[in-house]
């Protein structure tokens, strides 16, 4: 059973050498490579990782152009990924490597991913309270029995990495992801550290970026193969509603009973009517693009009877 580790790197030079080596010896016996990618590291992080490589015959660089976020940094990784199983780790050292055999212990029980809990956390205030504000909303939008969406600490079979994307801050939502198409998704609790080396890139712009890209999911989940159902509810709503204004203020209009609210009725009710159709516009649009471009391999959706 060959493990990849893909392991996001940006500006974590301090962590480095000690993560390799906890990897190295919690993974044993089985045979494995560590991807460390590169994500425009500005600090002598890559020559860390150049050194590791020469000490280390499991180690393997991956250096993105720049700066492009975690999203891209992971997805880089699993394009080079091989083997039956992923494991994606966090580089600042805050997750321990020791916990390894467990993750492993855990899907042998049956499951297709295995996500970290920081049931114990030690980071500030700001960063944990939105963080479970987060994680609550998201386990209770998606129906995902987890504490921890957010976790970075993950273990994946090969086949669930084949079959998701990554983009924007969606490695957030892998999970999730998962979980939409049917995978076995668990979770155990983990040790987690506090910082001792460099400086951590949350801030509110990431944690915006990541509630928009729940919003995204959530639409994707439940309309990705019919956006027309979406746009049609809220179309035919608005030209319901559009007529209802129209008859009301139509007859108010005319017979003049009713100089002002009368206009205003009719009006409003023709605006809003018009837009709910080319709402409804809108998602036959999509649902013509979708058909058009779009092709579903029937493979997704099939499960493997060969594991328990």
């Amino acid at each position: 059973m060959k493990i990849t580790f893909v392991i996001p790197v940006y500006n974590e030079r301090e962590t480095l050498e000690p993560l390799v080596e906890g990897i190295t010896q919690y993974v044993a016996p089985h045979p494995h490579r560590i991807l460390l990618v590169d994500d425009g590291s500005a600090d002598g992080s890559h020559e860390v990782m150049c050194a590791l490589k020469k000490r280390f015959d499991t180690v393997e660089i991956i250096r993105l152009r720049g700066n492009f976020g975690k999203s891209s940094a992971l997805a880089a990784g699993f394009a080079r990924a091989d083997g039956d199983l992923i494991f994606t780790m966090d580089s600042d050292l805050q997750d321990e490597p020791k916990e390894i055999p467990r993750f492993l212990e855990k899907l042998a029980e049956g499951y297709d991913v295995v996500c970290g809990w920081k049931a114990v956390r030690h980071d500030p205030l700001h960063k944990t309270v939105p963080s479970r504000l987060y994680n609550g909303f998201v386990s209770w939008l998606f129906k995902v029995p987890l504490h921890d969406v957010n976790c970075g600490f993950k273990l994946l079979r090969i086949e669930v990495v084949r079959n998701i994307q990554l983009y924007g801050e969606m490695h957030r939502l892998i999970p999730v992801l998962a979980h939409s198409l049917n995978y076995r998704v668990a979770e155990i609790p983990v040790e987690h550290h506090r910082r001792r080396y460099g400086k951590s890139k949350y801030g509110f712009e990431r944690f915006s970026r990541g509630a928009l890209d729940v919003l995204t999911m959530w639409f994707l989940s439940r309309y990705r193969h019919a956006p027309g159902h979406f746009f049609g509810k809220i179309g035919l709503f608005q030209v319901l509603v559009g007529w209802v204004g129209i008859l009301a203020g139509a007859p108010l209009w005319i017979w003049g009973e009713a100089e002002t609210v009368g206009p205003i009725l009719l009006i409003a009710g023709l605006v809003v009517a018009s837009t709910g159709t080319l709402t409804v516009s809108l998602g036959l649009m999509a649902e013509l693009v979708l058909r058009h471009f779009v092709r579903i391999d029937p493979a997704l959706y099939i499960a493997d009877d060969t594991r328990p």
